[in-house]
């Protein structure tokens, strides 16, 4: 497992939670371009690269853990067993772990809207980066109520107040924005889920992956299996196409500045 900003409670990585190894990897590599190495875990994990740089982790454990296949994020945290029993105390659910891995400790929680997130306390890599890049990823968490969800998060995960701390959450309306100093991590938006044309679509956190060419990867993504669930139109500032994997997976495609 890797590291992003150095910071407990920070994102430190992005996984897929897949069936099965080679069908996740062929279909990722033809949409976002990546290639892949082992991540010395064991055969059912591999590290996804652009340009050899880390972009994001694959384990086929869907079938294994029994959950869905999804992107999840993680998070830094000092000790996994006092951040899940933050979780549980404040209305969460720790639905796997915490599991020993040979670099540290890992559990998957939910939170009380029934967002999917991952907890990690062990050691980190450092060539991992957060929404810089090409290829790279950022989060956003598509939920309720973002005032809840922020309160939620940075009682079990140590976010502080806005203007308190170096890790801190800022409340901008329905949308909450999660900074290490002035560098954006995350956001929680409040209100979008309801809205939403797809039935299947529930709070979540979501993964958005820079790419150069948004219709390229849908076109490969189409052929490859995957569908459309939205797309930005002509009016929009930034170009962006959300998909679902052949086995369920959401994610968007962003193009990259």
């Amino acid at each position: 497992m890797p590291k992003a900003q150095g910071v407990a409670g920070a994102p430190i990585w992005v996984s897929l939670l897949a069936r099965e190894l080679p069908g996740a990897q062929d279909f990722y590599g033809r949409v976002l371009g990546w290639t892949y190495r082992r991540a010395g875990l064991g055969d059912d994990f591999s590290v996804a690269l652009i340009d050899g740089v880390p972009v994001g982790g694959i384990g086929a454990l869907a079938s294994s853990l029994q959950v869905a296949v999804s992107w999840t994020p993680y998070f830094d945290v000092t000790n996994v067993d006092e951040a899940a029993a933050r979780i549980r105390e404040r209305g969460g659910t720790v639905g796997v772990g915490p599991l020993a891995f040979h670099t540290g400790r890992a559990a998957l929680a939910v939170d009380p809207d029934g967002a999917v997130f991952g907890i990690w306390e062990g050691s980190v890599r450092t060539d991992w980066s957060m929404g810089r890049g090409s290829g790279s990823a950022s989060l956003e968490l598509c939920t309720r109520d973002a005032a809840a969800a922020g309160r939620f998060y940075s009682l079990t995960l140590g976010w502080e107040p806005e203007g308190v701390g170096k890790l801190r959450l800022a409340h901008e309306k329905d949308e909450a924005v999660l900074l290490d100093g002035d560098e954006p991590l995350a956001r929680i938006r409040g209100g979008a889920v309801q809205a939403s044309p797809d039935p299947q679509i529930r709070p979540r956190w979501h993964v958005h992956f820079n790419v150069k060419d948004v219709p390229a990867a849908v076109d490969a993504a189409l052929a490859s299996g995957g569908s459309l669930v939205v797309r930005s139109d002509a009016s929009s500032e930034v170009e962006e196409a959300t998909l679902r994997d052949p086995d369920g997976a959401l994610f968007t495609v962003t193009a990259a500045v």
